[in-house]
C-alpha cells in the first residue's frame, strides 16, 4: 500500500507484524532477494510530506525522512554549513543509488556482512541465537571496536557516520506520539541480540533528523578507504569537526565508520583534545586514543592503524597542521 498520511502507514505496520516501511529501497529490496526480509506487507511512505530540508531558529537545519541522499548532498545549506555530511553522502554508493536512498532508510540499513545475508550460515543478527560465522571465518572487513562474541559485523552507512560527528537527532512517530533520540543513542551496543540495532520503538517511523546549529558552520571533514574507489562501503572512515579559536581548541567531533557495529563516536580522544593547542603530537596522541579500545580479529588489525592515520589526517587537515609536515 501506499500511504498518504503518516498515520495511515503506522497503522498498516501495527497491524501487520510482518509489514516493512519502503523508502527507496535499496536495501530492503536486495535483502528480499536473498531471502533474509520476507515482509508480508510493503508500506510505501514515498509520498509522505515527509521530505526536503528546512532552518530551525539555532541555526541548524532539519532534513525530512523521505528526502533522497542526492537531495542532501546537492542543497546548498547542507553544503555550507555541514560539509561533512555533503561530502559523507557522496562517498556512498552511485549516483543512481543516491537518487533512490533516504535518509531514513539510510540510518536502519542493515549490515551488508556476507554471513548476514548467506541463508546457510549461522548469524546471530538473522537468526539470534544461531551464532557467529564470521569470526571463525573471512573477517577482514569486520569490527575491531564495539564487537561481542555474538556479532563482529559493521555498520555500512556513510552518512551516520557524519551525523554521528554532528550531534545529529532522530525524530520519529508511533501511534503514541512523536519522540526523539540523539544519534548518539540511536543504536544499540551488540552485546547479547546484534538482532536488535536500534533504540527505535516498536513499529516508529523516521521522519526527520535535526542538525544542531551547534555545529553549523565549523570546519568538518569526511575521509573514507575502501578496497576499491568507487561502489565500495568503508573499510574505514572517519568524520571530524574541529573548533580552534585563538589557536586553541574550543570544540572537536570525532566519528569512526567500518570499524563497529555502529558509528563510533571518539570521545575519550575528543577529551585529549579540547582546550589544548593542535599540535601535531598532541593530533597524534588523540589519534592513537581513538583506537585505545580496539580488539581486533585474526585478520583485521590493520583497520587500528588505518582508523589512527585516518584520524590524524582528518585533524591535520582541518587544523592547517597537516601541510605543515
Amino acid at each position: 500500500m501506499s500511504a498518504a498520511q503518516v498515520r495511515d502507514a503506522l497503522t498498516a505496520v501495527a497491524d501487520d507484524a510482518g509489514a516493512r516501511y519502503l523508502g527507496g529501497g535499496t536495501n530492503l529490496v536486495d535483502l528480499m532477494k536473498c531471502g533474509v526480509e520476507e515482509p508480508t506487507r510493503l508500506v510505501d511512505v514515498r509520498q509522505l510530506p515527509l521530505d526536503g530540508v528546512r532552518d530551525t531558529p539555532d541555526g541548524g537545519l532539519v532534513v525530512g525522512a523521505t528526502t533522497t541522499n542526492s537531495d542532501v548532498a546537492a542543497h546548498p545549506e547542507v553544503r555550507r554549513r555541514f560539509p561533512a555530511l555533503t561530502q559523507a553522502v557522496l562517498a556512498g554508493a552511485s549516483g543512481q543509488l543516491r537518487n533512490m536512498a533516504t535518509v531514513g532508510g539510510n540510518l536502519v540499513q542493515r549490515t551488508r556482512c556476507g554471513y548476514f545475508a548467506d541463508l546457510s550460515q549461522p548469524c546471530n543478527k538473522r537468526v539470534p541465537g544461531s551464532g557467529c560465522a564470521a569470526i571463525g571465518g573471512v573477517h577482514h572487513n569486520h569490527a575491531v571496536l564495539g564487537h561481542s562474541e555474538h556479532c563482529v559485523a559493521t555498520h555500512p552507512s556513510d552518512m551516520a557516520v557524519a551525523l554521528a560527528a554532528l550531534d545529529a537527532i532522530v525524530r520519529y512517530e508511533t501511534l503514541d506520539g512523536a519522540g526523539e533520540i540523539p544519534l548518539s543513542r540511536f543504536y544499540r551496543p551488540v552485546g547479547d541480540r546484534p538482532d536488535r540495532e536500534t533504540a527505535l520503538p516498536p513499529g516508529a517511523l523516521i521522519t526527520a533528523v535535526v542538525l544542531p546549529g551547534s555545529a553549523a558552520g565549523l570546519p568538518s571533514r569526511y575521509r573514507k578507504v575502501r578496497e576499491r574507489a568507487s561502489y565500495a562501503f568503508a573499510t574505514v572512515s572517519v568524520a571530524a569537526v574541529l573548533d580552534i579559536r585563538d589557536g586553541v581548541v574550543r570544540d572537536v567531533r570525532i566519528a569512526l565508520g567500518g570499524v563497529a557495529s555502529r558509528p563510533w563516536r571518539a570521545s575519550s580522544a575528543e577529551s585529549l583534545l579540547r582546550g589544548a593547542q593542535p599540535t601535531a603530537d598532541r593530533l597524534r596522541t588523540c589519534a592513537e586514543e581513538a583506537v585505545s579500545g580496539a580488539d581486533p580479529l585474526r585478520d583485521n588489525g590493520y583497520k587500528v592503524t588505518l582508523a589512527r592515520n585516518l584520524v590524524e589526517a582528518a585533524l591535520g587537515e582541518l587544523s592547517g597542521t597537516e601541510k605543515n609536515r
